[in-house]
């Protein structure tokens, strides 16, 4: 127990562009529901005040990550997200099109380093699909596609 005295206790680190951000409990470290902690959630946002913004990672996509953020920390913390974000990138619609396998340490397939829109439009309804389940929450969905790979 004494290693984890101090666990409650939300960790402050900064991102790149200088935004704070708190790590406490992530996707990995409570894997019953794939997301940080309520307690990270409540401190960042009285921080933040009325006029901030909270962002919360969700992980392990719609079907499973989404859903137990609204049906279990949702339901337990009180809290109401103002929106979904649903991050993709070009290479993995590439890859819901139908592209070939992607192999750690091996070279990326022509296919993902140049353009190819026919795997892309396949990929799309993949992405729908996501959208489609954020939708059932009743909340504004915002798509980004990450530019990096």
């Amino acid at each position: 127990m004494v290693l984890l005295k101090d666990t409650i206790e939300p960790t402050l680190l900064q991102s790149l562009e200088g935004s704070p951000v708190f790590l406490h409990a992530g996707p990995f470290a409570n894997i019953a529901h794939g997301s940080n902690s309520i307690i990270a959630d409540k401190i960042a946002l009285k921080l933040v005040g009325e006029n901030g913004f909270v962002l919360t990672e969700a992980g392990f996509s719609s079907d499973i990550g989404m859903e137990k953020y609204f049906n279990i920390k949702c339901r337990a913390s009180g809290d109401i997200p103002s929106a979904v974000v649903l991050v993709t990138t070009v290479r993995a619609l590439k890859m819901h099109g139908g592209g070939p396998a992607v192999t750690p340490g091996a070279p990326l397939a022509k296919e993902y380093t140049e353009e190819n829109l026919d795997l892309l439009r396949k990929g799309i309804p993949n992405v729908a699909k996501h959208i489609s389940n954020a939708k059932k929450y009743g909340v504004p969905v915002v798509v980004a596609i990450n530019h990096r790979t």
